[in-house]
């Protein structure tokens, strides 16, 4: 991330490949908020900030670090919510102030991007925002619905479709381990999830039992597991071998991950699957428990 003189609130989080992105917080914590799972911004209560707030943040960066800027994060939870009143004079602002400006994006559920239609996501490719990173997390409507996901299968389905017509590129990011008891079925239908959105880039992170969210209060009880870890090495397994997206970057770089990948699916899926049988073989070495994190 660029280290510019900047107003947050809160704790900020952005996905791996935009560790070297200018950070703009638009969107105070996430609309929804639901996930079993997630603690991400629990300590905050959603809202829209004020345009003028966010603007005055660009031109900050702008004269402390204008020239080096070519990707802007725009957070927090669920960025895409906002409306393109406050959309539009955002990506213009930044697209006259930051020269090298290449890629614009945000994270984004599938409510988001079914709430606009394909007008209005078509502007805000034209006027740059390039990435959308989604998190179905699971294709498995039972394991959706279980975590609170707020929208199933179906639903990201269409909305890939429709970011996809609009020109917008899309990074899914699921979560192994999340299905518990339901591992297998999690698998394939994670697998064919991916098949259908048939995004550019795939991610997969482990899920992490966070102390204090609904996921950790079923697991004292009893109620939920985190799978052994060659199971999730299964589970990864099984989604590489079964998805068939046209032409995917996946990787597993994630902190949260035994065992980082980076490769094409599906034209390196024997490759992955072969170094993901060697480290279940203990022919690899995983990530140790103490180097993992969230």
């Amino acid at each position: 991330m660029l280290r510019v003189n900047m107003r947050y609130e809160g704790r900020v989080f952005r996905p791996p490949s935009e560790a070297d992105a200018l950070i703009i917080q638009a969107t105070i914590g996430c609309s929804w908020n639901h996930c079993t799972y997630c603690d991400m911004y629990s300590d905050k209560t959603f809202r829209v900030r004020d345009l003028a707030d966010v603007q005055a943040d660009l031109d900050d960066a702008v004269r402390q670090v204008g020239p080096r800027v070519e990707k802007l994060f725009v957070a927090d939870g669920d960025a895409l919510v906002m409306a393109l009143d406050h959309w539009l004079p955002i990506l213009e602002r930044a697209r006259a102030g930051f020269p090298r400006l290449g890629r614009v994006s945000c994270y984004a559920m599938a409510r988001n991007i079914l709430a606009k239609s394909p007008t209005e996501l078509r502007q805000l490719r034209d006027a740059g925002l390039s990435r959308v990173y989604i998190g179905p997390e699971s294709g498995d409507d039972v394991t959706l619905k279980s975590i609170a996901k707020g929208d199933d299968a179906a639903a990201h389905i269409e909305a890939a479709a429709k970011a996809r017509a609009a020109g917008i590129e899309m990074s899914v990011i699921l979560l192994l381990g999340i299905g518990g008891g339901r591992a297998q079925e999690h698998a394939v239908a994670s697998a064919e999830l991916v098949t259908k959105m048939d995004p550019e880039f795939v991610s997969a992170l482990t899920v992490t039992v966070v102390p204090g969210t609904p996921l950790a209060k079923l697991a004292e009880r009893g109620r939920f597991a985190v799978p052994p870890v060659p199971d999730l090495l299964r589970e990864l397994r099984t989604i590489v071998d079964l998805a068939r997206p046209r032409d995917a970057l996946f990787r597993t770089n994630h902190a949260s991950n035994y065992l980082p990948l980076g490769d094409r699916l599906p034209a390196d899926r024997e490759r992955i699957v072969a170094v993901i049988d060697a480290a279940l073989a203990g022919r690899i070495p995983l990530r140790p428990e103490w180097s993992r994190g969230l």
